[in-house]
């Protein structure tokens, strides 16, 4: 188990991480997500020994390790940029922790075509890195992170160079490594979609801040503020600030929708409402018959998805419609919400209401 306790880190007079608790377990997938700059990195190098926190404490197994080099610790890396050794070929390469640590030459070997064979570098075993392409030699690297069998596997944006295909694949198959050699595993991503793929548990970062942790699809459906639900968002959330009178949210004095039910008992006055925009749709459904009269900015086509930026009343939303939706800029359209899945904050962003589990 590791434990942070109040951990910082400090550069230029200002926090690069603020004093955070946090504790992962053996076995467990953890995803740091969060923007460029949130602290992701920063925070996995205080986890790895390789910075020293400014105040508070690291623990593993009840061991405080707050001064131990991470040359002293069971700790595999794997950046986005791809670390292996030039010299030596993509056999070598893998094999090398396990010669460290004194394996017999039956394992290795067993070990390292167990991993190529995974991560589909079997023919590549007698080349140099050199001779590779930059995916094939981030595979190398999460190969060699795979046969080491550390207690702590850290992972920053690992598979950005990875062709789709593989990239899907490892995002099913690495949860499962890892939690069956009972390590710990943390893996930063900017993306949510990533994050909602590997499942687990999940802190948000924003600015040096862990703003919740939890199982992911508990963060994800009830994020706790609305810092967390934007960066738990992509595409971006969608917000507007309303008045609650009793059954009607309000905005300069009209009705804009109903109130759900889940909202219903929150007191009346100001709050900012959000919801995800694939729950904002082009048609009338049974479960979002109010239409919203708004004008459309510009139409972003993706395969079998339409992305569609309108501007409702000043306010600047995304629409995730289904098929192609090739709409001229400044259209004025109908667009339905399914109120059902409103998430509601108050003036500084707390959490006051959110929809039911069977949302998504």
């Amino acid at each position: 188990m590791l434990e942070l306790k109040q951990v910082s880190k400090m550069a230029g007079g200002g926090y690069h991480i603020y004093p955070t608790d946090m504790t992962l377990k053996r076995g467990t997938l953890n995803v740091l997500l969060g923007p460029t700059l949130s602290g992701k990195t920063s925070l996995m190098r205080l986890m790895a020994g390789l910075d020293k926190p400014n105040s508070g404490s690291v623990h593993f197994d009840g061991v405080d390790v707050t001064g131990v080099t991470v040359q002293k610790r069971n700790v595999a890396m794997v950046y986005q940029q791809f670390i292996n050794y030039p010299a030596l070929t993509v056999y070598e390469n893998i094999a090398s922790p396990m010669r460290v640590a004194g394996k017999d030459s039956a394992t290795i070997d067993r070990e390292v075509r167990k991993a190529a064979e995974l991560l589909r570098l079997t023919p590549y075993l007698d080349r140099t890195p050199l001779n590779l392409s930059g995916g094939q030699q981030q595979r190398t690297a999460l190969a060699r992170a795979i046969v080491k069998r550390a207690n702590l596997v850290l992972l920053d944006e690992p598979l950005a160079n990875l062709d789709y295909k593989l990239r899907e694949e490892l995002r099913e198959e690495l949860p499962k490594i890892f939690a069956e050699s009972g390590a710990i595993f943390v893996y930063a991503t900017t993306e949510p979609s990533e994050a909602l793929l590997l499942g687990g548990n999940t802190a948000t970062l924003s600015e040096g801040r862990v703003t919740q942790f939890g199982p992911t699809i508990d963060v994800y459906r009830r994020p706790v503020d609305l810092l967390t639900a934007k960066t738990f968002a992509d595409p971006p959330l969608n917000t507007i600030e309303v008045m609650k009178n009793g059954s009607q949210f309000t905005l300069d004095g009209a009705a804009v929708f109903d109130v759900p039910t889940h909202v219903a008992g929150v007191p009346d006055g100001p709050m900012t409402v959000a919801f995800h925009p694939h729950h904002l749709f082009p048609k009338q459904t049974p479960n979002a018959p109010t239409g919203l009269v708004a004008r459309t900015e510009v139409s972003e086509i993706a395969g079998s998805e339409s992305f569609i930026h309108i501007d409702y009343r000043g306010q600047r939303w995304v629409m995730l419609a289904h098929g192609i939706h090739d709409m001229d800029p400044d259209q004025e359209i109908t667009v339905y919400l399914d109120t059902r899945h409103l998430m509601a904050f108050d003036a500084t962003g707390r959490s006051l209401a959110m929809p039911q589990p069977l949302a998504a």
